[in-house]
């Protein structure tokens, strides 16, 4: 894309792998059909643009478009799956005897320092795009809530009574203990693990809506994390009392 925006497009393939060629030059369409639609909607509105003419700009068939990108919103919020589980991924990813707080504070306060697009930094004309498209505000707000639940269930597993095998009971097999499980028949999110994650939650999505409102407002990056950084730290800290040996990962 020709400004930062809150998503580039992800590798198809997992740690460490090679991706195919095909796989390459299905991750180059996607890139390139985004970039397309991302100058689009920046010049002339989101909702005045037409995924024809998307596909037009990105030199491919509408239903190319279509089949990369199911929802018209994602086309610009390309990194939607990476906004829905970041929270959850810094759960599962904590270091032994720390908590599920004192990770999500790692990672909230890395990414500030960072400037990462999902934390809500983009470019200006980027940001103005999406605030004047109630579509596209819509859709943050469902990835947010969609982050929640993730975190959930992430919070449920790791805290889940073990089984003789050192795993939590209703673990998959082949998945690691504290990876979110979101099937229908995974085991139900207790109610503790649901109220930890809207707390934790809320602090994430208010550092975002502040990193953005201040983003609209004009301010440059740097300057966005000198004044949000302190207020997330405060905001952590007054959590760590109810939930500081919340969810501690084994080990030490």
């Amino acid at each position: 894309m020709t400004e930062p925006t809150m998503g580039t497009t992800g590798p198809t393939t997992g740690p460490g792998a090679t991706p195919t060629l095909r796989e390459l030059n299905k991750r180059r369409t996607r890139e390139a059909i985004s970039h397309a639609a991302t100058r689009l909607f920046i010049d002339q509105g989101f909702d005045r643009t037409t995924i024809a003419e998307v596909a037009t700009a990105a030199g491919v068939a509408k239903m190319t478009v279509t089949n990369h990108f199911p929802r018209k919103e994602d086309l610009l919020l390309d990194l939607h799956e990476e906004i829905v589980g970041r929270l959850a991924r810094a759960v599962a990813e904590r270091a032994p005897g720390e908590s599920a707080l004192a990770a999500l504070r790692r990672d909230c306060l890395a990414g500030l320092d960072r400037h990462d697009p999902r934390l809500g930094f983009s470019g200006p004309a980027f940001a103005h795009t999406v605030s004047d498209s109630p579509a596209l505000v819509a859709r943050l707000r469902e990835l947010h809530e969609q982050s929640e639940a993730a975190l959930a269930e992430a919070l449920a597993g790791a805290i889940r009574p073990t089984t003789t095998t050192g795993t939590p009971s209703g673990t998959p097999s082949g998945t690691s203990p504290d990876t979110p499980v979101s099937t229908p028949a995974g085991p139900p999110v207790d109610f503790e693990s649901r109220v930890a994650a809207g707390l934790l939650a809320a602090v994430d999505r208010t550092v975002f809506t502040e990193v953005f409102r201040r983003l609209l407002a004009g301010d440059e990056a740097a300057a966005i994390t000198a004044a949000v950084r302190p207020s997330a730290v405060r905001a952590f800290d007054r959590l760590e009392g109810a939930l500081g040996t919340f969810a501690v990962r084994p080990g030490s």
